[in-house]
């Protein structure tokens, strides 16, 4: 009992601040890709991150984004709280957002007309977009700010966006990126690649409103045709609500790895 509390606070303690998937959430994605991309595409991304001032390695640059936040209005995508999802490649409320974000900077990044430096951008911003798209909470409302405005009691805390970016990804594969990693890559097989890769970014998309309008979590409350914030705005994260989005999480974090493979390889492989 004394080592289930111990767990308990830990959880709880790690869970409070974040950036969007929080930066180990990012690094795993961006790792996956990089080490599913076909070899003369990660000798294209490695040309790429030597000519960086800041970032060894491809995984390190998918944080550029959130230190300081840069194209704030990219990282997300907001929708009417009764949409019933995306069905074209516009923002729906906004100039901009994560799904055009994705869309411009794969051109950019694919382009041998551009310049190094621009590459180099887009590659940093572009990994970050993709791990941003497939976190459920980004693509959801603005009168919440995706969950911001609903607070996190249990084994998390804080706000429910921050308990998605972080604390859920560290309950589900722990806390060292290389460790989580190694085991996501193990469990995905060429059917899931070939499945999930048949799909575009407005699906993905889809697929996140999906799961933050689901009833495990906890973000709204269906009242057909809208899903209205919950009253009061609070979710109490237990054992049951970590077991339950464990495999969501996972899934996302190797959809999302996966997807930027593909990306990478269409724009920077032979």
């Amino acid at each position: 009992m004394r080592y289930v509390m111990l767990v308990m606070v830990a959880l709880a303690s790690q869970c409070g601040n974040a950036q969007a998937w929080g930066d180990e959430g990012h690094k795993i994605v961006c790792e996956i890709a990089y080490r599913l991309a076909q070899p003369d595409t990660r000798s294209a991304v490695r040309r790429l991150i030597r000519s960086d001032t800041e970032f060894d390695t491809f995984s390190e640059s998918c944080v550029f984004p959130d230190h300081p936040r840069k194209r704030a209005s990219e990282h997300f995508l907001n929708l009417a709280r009764n949409s019933q999802g995306l069905t074209s490649d516009d923002c729906p409320q906004a100039e901009k957002c994560v799904l055009s974000a994705i869309l411009n900077d794969s051109k950019v990044l694919g382009s041998k007309s551009e310049k190094k430096a621009d590459r180099l951008l887009a590659l940093k911003f572009l990994g970050h977009w993709v791990g941003d798209i497939h976190q459920p909470l980004h693509v959801s409302f603005e009168d919440d700010r995706g969950g911001n405005n609903i607070t996190v009691g249990g084994l998390c805390s804080g706000k429910l966006h921050s308990t998605w970016d972080t604390c859920l990804v560290e309950s589900a594969v722990g806390t060292d990126v290389t460790d989580a990693v190694d085991e996501l890559i193990d469990s995905i097989t060429p059917v899931m690649i070939t499945k999930w890769n048949a799909s575009d970014p407005r699906d993905w998309a889809n697929e996140s409103f999906a799961i933050a309008e689901a009833v495990t979590t906890n973000y709204c409350v269906i009242h057909a045709p809208s899903c209205d914030l919950p009253n009061p705005a609070h979710v109490t994260v237990d054992a049951v609500y970590l077991d339950t989005n464990k495999p969501i999480v996972k899934e996302q974090l190797q959809k999302a790895g996966v997807r930027l493979s593909r990306i990478l390889d269409t724009a920077l492989g032979n």
